[in-house]
């Protein structure tokens, strides 16, 4: 089963000409789930080469003007191509007021949209894996998500099944499902007979906007790849925590404690170079890296290897694009 992250926006409060506002797209066997929709997300999944995909579900982190502002035009876009499948929507407490101060904007909708808003430990479940949301700190309703799939059985000892009689076909896939059988003669075989050890299931987490908190590196704990907020870098800590932010040393710092084996750094602000903000957490954490918009991780099983980049954005210049000395509020 494919598993991979679509960065379609990595910028903090403000786009630039290189980057967009929050967006993310989780992308696992046929399901699409969409994680914060900044301003201008559909074009970007347009230019991404994804293409404009009719989403399941979108994941609102926060209601801060620069993780929702893409939400009317998708949303009045679906409903241009004729949509029909019913759309959810989920965030913290306060969803179902946004979306109607937004009703304006775009309009009577083709399709039902669903609007859920969370509390501290719900969770969304899907075919193998769920959602899980928890509460993080941003000094506004807040919350991360972690997508995590189900325990997989062990691997198959086909050989192991033969010396022990059982015959090629079903019953192979009732073992491998965990599922007891019994042969033609009698016995009964137990799928720890022929089993090894149950293998976990991947494991994505994203922070959104936060301070550090204790549920961030609980909800991360041994996590493929963590998709961490560095607004800040270490010498500005203080208004990192003014407004609700971290920077790139407690991004390192929290994916070191969680144990996570990838740590993908956004929400960046114009201020700095990439490469401080990549430097300064690799001295935390080493396996840190900064995707651009359009970049991929994709996250193989674990026993074929780790997260991977594949980069799909457009280099940087030395110096930060459009750089200025912009309040970050949000």
């Amino acid at each position: 089963m494919d598993l991979s992250v679509l960065f379609l926006g990595t910028a903090a409060s403000v786009p630039t000409s290189q980057r967009g506002t929050a967006g993310f797209l989780v992308r696992r066997g046929g399901d699409r789930l969409l994680v914060d929709c900044g301003e201008g997300t559909q074009r970007q999944l347009l230019r991404s080469g994804a293409g404009l995909v009719d989403v399941d579900e979108i994941l609102l982190t926060h209601y801060h003007a620069d993780h929702f502002l893409g939400l009317p035009g998708m949303l009045k876009t679906f409903g241009l191509r004729g949509r029909e499948a019913p759309l959810a929507i989920y965030g913290p407490p306060g969803l179902r007021v946004l979306i109607g101060s937004l009703e304006v904007v775009f309009g009577r909708l083709p399709y039902r949209v669903e609007l859920i808003e969370l509390e501290r430990g719900d969770w969304i479940g899907h075919e193998g894996y769920r959602v899980d949301s928890f509460a993080t700190d941003h000094g506004v309703p807040s919350v991360g998500y972690a997508v995590i799939e189900d325990v997989r059985p062990g691997r198959f000892d086909v050989d192991e099944a033969r010396r022990l009689g059982v015959p090629d076909g079903p019953m192979f896939g009732a073992l491998q499902r965990g599922e007891a059988v019994t042969l033609d003669g009698g016995g009964r075989i137990d799928p720890g007979m022929v089993l090894g050890p149950s293998r976990p299931g991947r494991r994505v987490v994203f922070s959104g906007d936060t301070r550090p908190c204790p549920a961030m590196v609980e909800a991360a704990a041994g996590a493929d790849l963590l998709v961490h907020e560095a607004t800040f870098l270490h010498e500005e800590a203080a208004r990192a925590r003014q407004t609700g932010h971290c920077t790139a040393t407690q991004a390192g710092q929290i994916a070191r404690d969680a144990q996570v084996t990838m740590l993908a750094l956004t929400h960046l602000s114009t201020r700095h170079l990439v490469r401080d903000i990549r430097h300064e957490a690799e001295r935390e954490f080493p396996n840190t890296v900064v995707p651009r918009d359009f970049d991929v991780i994709d996250l193989p099983l674990p026993e074929r290897g780790g997260p991977c980049l594949e980069r799909g954005g457009e280099a940087e210049d030395a110096a930060p694009a459009e750089a200025v000395d912009m309040p970050v509020a949000e």
